[in-house]
């Protein structure tokens, strides 16, 4: 057996007993960069196959101790995504066909009639399986549903979002969700996703501003092989690989013209092409895209166009930053207290009265995502209580005790209007308790009517 540590993870098992054969099949693959594994008949491939596991087993139709198919079925009833290539000698085509009926991915001849045959077949099945395994991997994320009562709000701007999701979650609108870097925007896409009808299908996320220029159009629609310089291999796209399910375009403001232009033909025609490509392959996909920037300027400016804006804008949702919905700092800041704690193995520390004032004073310019990962923190710093000196927010950009108390104030009164004056409601509704709440009314001589 010979070895290559060049890509441990792509390990072939090739099962021949003829050596001269075998050893040119394994020289052909090391050099490819695979790991190989010999077995000379079926009996060693199938203690092979119970060691351990391979990405491909390449098995010649005649071995000593019996035929190759009960290699090919062992394989199709004990690791049924290990594809297998049978190897099939001159007047066994029929052998073949059948073995292609039971499962075999293909064949070659014995003899080869050429290395680049091996090497073309191997690359094109193992590319196969890593974008099957991909889209597999996709379908069970897919698979969780995100409840759009799960999220954490009192807030009524949030709670008309939340109505906005439920209303186009059922449609095949485009959707283009709008608000700051870290409000939560692809919480929102996977929750439209995952209440559509589209739920059992894949959700595909595509970050528009971390991909490079020059690999982007291919990310997005694939390629042929020979496109460009590197293409080595046909390569599906991002929205072939959405397909009957959700891209999610995050950043779409970021994409350059050449790009935009491409995009608004696949929301017009529903139509694209692969790099270096011909074919016409249809796009049976929802797209739903997101951007903390004002396209209306971007459109004004020149920036980003016009008729893509209208296209992606047809269904637009506003998600409200963190320092707008002071009524909901509180009780996440307690969720991610409380999860951080429980993956920690520790109990969840109590959030002081001081602590709660100072992050309600707080801009929270990264949002949702800046708290979370404050309170992941404390979480691991503090073991029974989180005072405001464990908050690294003083020193930055907290607003004065004056504006803490405004916003405090502002939030219990909107709290109690919106509960007819019930304490209790208003409490809850704020993520405090209700004794901190009366102590707090007192504070601010706020006489709470009663319903």
């Amino acid at each position: 057996m010979r070895t290559e540590t060049e890509k441990p993870a792509e390990t072939i098992l090739v099962v021949d007993d003829d050596p001269g054969f075998r050893r040119l099949i394994e020289a052909i693959l090391v050099r490819e960069g695979y790991q190989v594994e010999t077995a000379i008949s079926v009996g060693e491939a199938l203690r092979a196959g119970a060691a351990r596991s391979f990405s491909l087993v390449v098995s010649d139709l005649k071995l000593p101790d019996g035929d190759g198919l009960e290699v090919l079925r062992w394989w199709k009833e004990n690791s049924p995504e290990t594809p297998v290539i049978m190897i099939t000698a001159f007047g066994t085509v029929s052998s073949a066909v059948e073995a292609m009926k039971m499962g075999a991915i293909d064949y070659i001849g014995k003899p080869l009639t050429s290395p680049d045959e091996l090497r073309l077949l191997v690359r094109r099945v193992l590319e196969q399986r890593r974008l099957e395994a991909e889209v597999e991997l996709l379908r069970d994320e897919s698979k969780q549903r995100f409840s759009c009562d799960a999220l954490l709000t009192s807030d009524p701007k949030m709670l008309a979002v939340l109505a906005m999701v439920r209303r186009v979650a059922p449609t095949n609108a485009t959707v283009l969700i709008i608000g700051e870097s870290g409000t939560g925007k692809e919480l929102i896409a996977r929750c439209i996703h995952s209440n559509s009808l589209r739920a059992g299908r894949v959700f595909v996320p595509v970050n528009c501003a971390a991909l490079s220029p020059t690999l982007i159009e291919s990310e997005l629609f694939g390629h042929e092989k020979g496109a460009f310089t590197g293409a080595v291999a046909r390569h599906l796209g991002r929205f072939e690989r959405a397909q009957g399910g959700t891209i999610f375009l995050d950043e779409i403001g970021e994409l350059d013209a050449n790009l935009q232009a491409k995009l608004l033909r696949v929301l017009q025609e529903r139509t694209f092409e692969r790099v270096g490509g011909t074919q016409q392959i249809t796009a049976d996909v929802r797209i739903i895209a997101t951007t903390n920037r004002d396209l209306n300027k971007a459109v004004a400016e020149g920036r980003f166009r016009e008729d893509l804006y209208y296209r992606i804008n047809a269904f637009p949702i506003e998600i409200p930053p963190l320092r707008e919905r002071p009524a909901d700092i509180p009780k996440l800041a307690r969720f991610f207290l409380e999860k951080a704690a429980r993956s920690l193995g520790k109990p969840a520390p109590e959030l002081s009265p001081e602590a709660e004032s100072l992050l309600l004073g707080y801009s929270w310019p990264g949002n949702v995502r800046e708290l979370q990962n404050v309170m992941e923190r404390a979480a691991i710093l503090c073991d029974r209580r989180v005072g405001a000196s464990d908050l690294p927010l003083a020193a930055t950009r907290a607003e004065s005790p004056q504006t803490i108390k405004a916003i405090e104030r502002k939030a219990i009164e909107e709290a109690l209007r919106a509960n007819g004056g019930n304490r209790a409601k208003a409490a809850a509704q704020l993520g405090i308790s209700l004794r901190t709440l009366q102590y707090r009314l007192k504070e601010y001589g706020l006489v709470s009517p009663r319903s």
